[in-house]
């Protein structure tokens, strides 16, 4: 399967848990647990089942046993985090594989976690919600780049594009070809760059540092010459998290809003609007909003 793009809307607002294992009992188990705890569940009993389910919905989270009767977990989640479309997915690996090696070729191939059978079943519970939660917030976080015009995104360790969001794959075509992430790479080295020229215009990438371990984080906005506003957004020089507020203050949002988006009190979303409004020159949310729509983004 090459091709893997819909990620289509559950009609239930629980999270769904995709639970991968060949042993039945196993399998009865973990979605029995999974049910009593609010998820909704999906099996697989092999990697064939698996795909089958991913290319009908998109889960929260992936419960992957490392050995299957048609192959192995761990090429199955390089598969997974090879595929944009399901990269942002969570893998918690549960196998009776405990010896070292096996364990780093779970991480190595995208996993999260990785807990040893015999499972016991609240340990897996916990780690499997934490997991779930920070992806949430991650994938909000890194959502609210497009809701302000931005686009982000993640180069591995090799520098290869691991992960962008939307914006930035409209803006930058074929994410493998050699110029384009030359240029991304130069932003990484140096800070930042301009280049890549996208269907329409040219864009300025900025280094934001380490995404996951050995992960580098960009965002992408149209450079200066072809969107003066966004030079005066540049200029003042928001950090990260005082970019997400303004994106979502510009996305109609309260504070209150914001703060359970990003995870953080309506307290600290009027002290991160404070300092936008003062590096802004501006005194209303309304005045703020108006700067992102004709800037196109903060940068």
């Amino acid at each position: 399967m090459t091709d893997h793009t819909p990620d289509l809307p559950s009609l239930s607002t629980m999270p769904v848990i995709l639970v991968v294992e060949d042993s039945l009992p196993t399998l009865n188990m973990l979605c029995e647990a999974l049910a009593l705890e609010g998820y909704d569940v999906l099996a697989a009993r092999d990697v064939a089942e698996a795909l089958d389910r991913l290319a009908i919905t998109v889960p929260d989270g992936i419960l992957l046993d490392g050995i299957l009767p048609d192959g192995d977990g761990f090429s199955l989640c390089s598969q997974i985090k090879a595929t944009p479309a399901w990269a942002h997915i969570p893998v918690l690996f549960m196998t009776g594989l405990s010896e070292t090696e096996q364990i780093l070729q779970g991480f190595a191939s995208g996993g999260v976690d990785y807990v040893v059978k015999p499972l016991r079943l609240p340990e897996v519970m916990a780690r499997l919600a934490t997991h779930v939660r920070n992806a949430k917030v991650a994938r909000l976080a890194r959502d609210a780049v497009d809701v302000a015009g931005m686009g982000s995104v993640l180069l591995d360790s090799q520098g290869r594009v691991a992960w962008c969001s939307p914006q930035a794959r409209s803006w930058l075509g074929d994410l493998s070809d050699p110029e384009t992430l030359d240029w991304l790479r130069q932003a990484v080295i140096h800070g930042e760059a301009r280049g890549g020229q996208g269907p329409q215009t040219r864009f300025l990438a900025r280094h934001m540092g380490q995404g996951n371990p050995g992960e580098s984080m960009l965002l992408l906005t149209p450079a200066a010459d072809d969107n003066p506003a966004a030079e005066r957004l540049r200029r003042a020089s928001l950090t990260p998290r005082e970019s997400e507020v303004l994106a979502w203050l510009a996305k109609g949002k309260t504070n209150r809003d914001i703060a359970d988006i990003l995870g953080m009190s309506p307290r600290t979303v009027n002290k991160h609007l404070e300092h936008v409004f003062s590096k802004l020159g501006v005194e209303t949310r309304s005045a703020a909003a108006a700067i992102v729509a004709g800037g196109g983004a903060p940068p």
